[in-house]
């Protein structure tokens, strides 16, 4: 039996890769540039299975209206399930799985490409030689050797960017409810959250975005944080209140913030709106900042690690298929 799937949010390089992956599969992919969304999902009948990314909105009038066109199934392919209500869709009978791992060093190496471009000056360096200034002033940055690095979160991407860190010369501390032992066996130190917060100069977070970890950093922890801080986000956007976190630039408790996610950030991210007026005040001012680096939402963007999404992706449609889900990737509510 062929299984047809929707892909939506699909870009061209989700076609290409998609595509090359599945030739010879009882599969039929449809791409669609349109996210899914209470609108869109009506329109879903002639699919058995939608695949999805991490702004499409899989709430629950959503899964309702995938319930009522048939669809049994949601393929993420992405890691984080946040942005999905699970209760409605194991109370439909919608099985949903994801892609937990692709290639974690991928992420890992952006928050430390952002890292290093905060810290070292390299966006403004790199725009003054264009203009022929060889000027220094204002470039200098920091040894990171010997300094304190602070990982909240130690899944793989965590783990990962605390061993290129600990490859730096850095002190590495990290906080997560379930340590990793390979890491504690290699030197990294876990301690309590407000021991991280205090003691680091750069806080780089690499957690799910949950009820408990909603707006993690606010003004309570930032507060805690050592004086121009560096604050680097390449997880879910909702882990960070902006509106605390701008505070905290403009009092100078920040020093470096490097994201390269957004709260608010499915209005914006993914799309061109280089010919627009950009409503949204608070990115705006985030954007004003000149210690201020934001990227789009690409620290997954590797060729390695978009082939592992396809595969991971299409390995889940096809075990759908075939009624053989793999518990480590499908999710319940």
């Amino acid at each position: 039996m062929t299984l047809r799937v929707g892909v939506f949010s699909a870009k061209s390089y989700d076609e290409s890769i998609f595509t090359s992956l599945s030739q010879h599969d009882d599969i039929s992919l449809r791409f669609l540039p349109m996210a899914l969304d209470a609108q869109t999902a009506q329109l879903c009948s002639e699919y058995d299975a939608v695949c999805v990314f991490v702004n499409d909105n899989i709430s629950k009038p959503v899964i309702e209206a995938l319930h009522q066109c048939g669809v049994k199934h949601i393929a993420l392919r992405c890691a984080g399930f946040n942005n999905i209500d699970m209760q409605a869709a194991t109370h439909y009978g919608i099985a949903v799985s994801r892609v937990p791992a692709y290639g974690p060093e991928a992420v890992a190496e952006h928050a430390i490409a952002l890292m290093l471009t905060l810290n070292r000056k390299i966006h403004k360096a790199y725009n003054r030689v264009k203009e022929g200034n060889f000027e220094l002033s204002g470039l200098m940055g920091f040894t990171l050797h010997n300094k304190t690095a602070g990982i909240i979160g130690t899944g793989r991407i965590g783990a990962a960017t605390a061993r290129i860190l600990s490859g730096f010369g850095c002190q590495v501390l990290c906080y997560d409810p379930y340590p990793d032992e390979a890491l504690k066996e290699a030197g990294v130190n876990y301690v309590t959250l407000d021991t991280l917060l205090e003691a680091s100069h750069i806080v780089s977070l690499h957690c799910p975005l949950s009820e408990d970890t909603y707006h993690l950093i606010n003004r309570e922890t930032i507060a805690k944080m050592r004086d121009g801080v560096m604050l680097i986000n390449t997880s879910r956007g909702g882990l960070v209140d902006t509106s605390a976190v701008i505070q905290g630039l403009k009092n100078r408790k920040i020093g470096y913030l490097g994201l390269d996610v957004y709260e608010m950030e499915s209005e914006l991210f993914f799309k061109d709106h280089s010919e627009q007026i950009i409503d949204d005040d608070v990115f705006e001012r985030l954007a004003t900042f000149h210690n201020v680096i934001i990227t789009g939402h690409q620290g997954f963007f590797t060729q390695e690690a978009l082939s592992q999404i396809a595969a991971t992706t299409l390995e889940n449609l096809r075990d759908f298929n075939k009624g053989k889900p793999d518990p480590s990737r499908f999710l319940s509510g």
